[in-house]
């Protein structure tokens, strides 16, 4: 018998792995388990699902198990890792679906367990109208209890990316919403002056926003909070998440900056022949170069794609996060790349900031709509460090300008002579990147 390939886990950093391995080593067995239904889909969308923009479930998956199974890759789906033997090369299996126990041998492993979602340490966090969402069979437990409890009020605790598109989506829905947040703002990846600008939009999409207010209990009815209590029908997590590497750690691998599994630039963990790929293991930023836990799906997918060729014979390096992110809340695009101010502090860096208010386009296009820049820089070399916008239409991708900036190590000089394109459209004659960039050079 050939090699086998054992891949836990079937969404990106898993599956992208063993697409990769397949097409660089024909002879390879490779088995890949998923513990829920699917395989390779966009957890992205389950906001949009949510909101009923996406129709339908399956509308979010982009390769089926059927589709890999025709690659000769051996899909098992509802199939549970529950234990990893790593001196004996072999895992303890769960059939969820006949509910029996098996073990199941492999020469390599590759680890791509992604994440959960953090829950609070606080009385009725287990409730079951109390819902995390971080996987699709998390999104189809949401959507069959909203259709059986219709809740008129719903309390989101957190402010993540997906905590505030589900607040969002649950308004589409006719829901009066409430966003809990302990710290000064609402989305902690973004400096407070940027997140007071998604949280004015928040507000005035009709949801209450309540910040430096946490939860201190759920019941059925309420949450609990210091500031009194808020009725509510369903409770919403978003809290962001944390690393599901409890598997690998058990097993004796590494772990790092939030009990992440730790992976060199190959993806290969701390055991010869294991590598770990997406949410379950940290990353190098590519600007501090410190280990960092950044959970995005692009981060997911490249490293997977990295791990696949080198398990196939191939060779490929991981080049590291910027922790790059876009998303849209109530007609408001928000961005990031980088470092934030406080990030840049806790990095060692002495810097500098600079905000602007500009338009998208043309003041005097009809499209034009309003956009807020943040770059953020190191004094003396005046090399870019990160940038923060938010706004209308059209301002959110500005940030991949930065992000590219960042990946050639440009300073802020450098950004305001990019010859970036011009048409009445789509930027006036200075785009909002650059003018906020000639704002910082003054401030440097």
């Amino acid at each position: 018998m050939g090699e086998r390939l054992l891949v836990i886990g079937g969404d990106s950093a898993g599956m992208s792995a063993a697409a990769q391995a397949r097409r660089r080593a024909p002879a390879l067995e490779i088995v890949a388990l998923e513990k829920g239904r699917w395989t390779s889909y966009s957890a992205c969308g389950i906001p949009y699902l949510a909101s009923g923009a996406v129709r339908e479930v399956e509308d979010l998956v982009v390769r089926s198990p059927e589709d890999f199974r025709s690659m000769h890759i051996d899909v098992r789906t509802r199939h549970e890792v529950v234990r990893i033997d790593l001196e004996a090369r072999k895992a303890e299996v769960h059939n969820l679906s006949h509910d029996r126990t098996f073990q199941l041998g492999f020469d390599m492993l590759h680890i791509a367990t992604g994440a959960r979602p953090r829950r609070p340490d606080l009385p009725g966090a287990d409730l079951p109208h109390v819902h995390g969402v971080q996987t699709l069979d998390d999104a189809t437990s949401l959507l069959s209890d909203t259709a059986r409890r219709r809740p008129k009020r719903v309390t989101v605790i957190g402010s993540g990316y997906v905590g505030l598109e589900l607040a969002e989506a649950f308004v589409e829905r006719g829901a009066s919403v409430t966003v809990l947040e302990a710290g000064p703002e609402v989305m902690r990846s973004l400096d407070p002056d940027m997140g007071a600008l998604v949280a004015r939009a928040l507000r005035d999409r009709g949801i209450a926003v309540q910040v430096g207010v946490s939860a201190a209990a759920i019941t059925d009815k309420v949450v609990q909070t210091a500031a009194g209590d808020i009725a509510t029908d369903l409770v919403i997590l978003g809290l962001g998440v944390e690393p599901n590497s409890g598997l690998g750690a058990e097993a004796g691998l590494e772990t790092g900056v939030r009990q992440a599994l730790v992976v060199d630039r190959q993806q290969q963990t701390s055991a010869e022949g294991v590598w770990a790929a997406g949410d379950c293991c940290q990353s190098i930023h590519a600007v501090s170069g410190r280990p960092v836990y950044t959970a995005l799906g692009t981060v997911s997918n490249k490293q997977g794609r990295v791990a696949g060729i080198n398990i196939g014979g191939g060779y490929a390096t991981f080049a590291g996060v910027l922790g790059t992110g876009v998303t849209r809340v109530c007609h408001t695009e928000i961005g990031r790349t980088g470092l934030t101010e406080r990030e840049a502090k806790d990095a060692g860096y002495a810097s500098i900031a600079a905000r602007i208010e500009a338009t998208t386009a043309a003041g005097y296009m009809p499209e034009s709509k309003p956009i807020t820049v943040k770059l953020v820089a190191e004094r003396g070399s005046g090399r870019l460090l990160g940038a923060q916008i938010v706004g209308g239409l059209g301002s959110a991708k500005r940030v991949d300008v930065v992000a590219a900036a960042l990946a050639g190590k440009l300073t802020v000089d450098d950004l305001i002579g990019l010859d970036l394109g011009y048409a009445p459209p789509f930027s006036p004659v200075w785009d909002p990147v650059q003018l906020a960039a000639r704002t910082l050079l003054r401030e440097l």
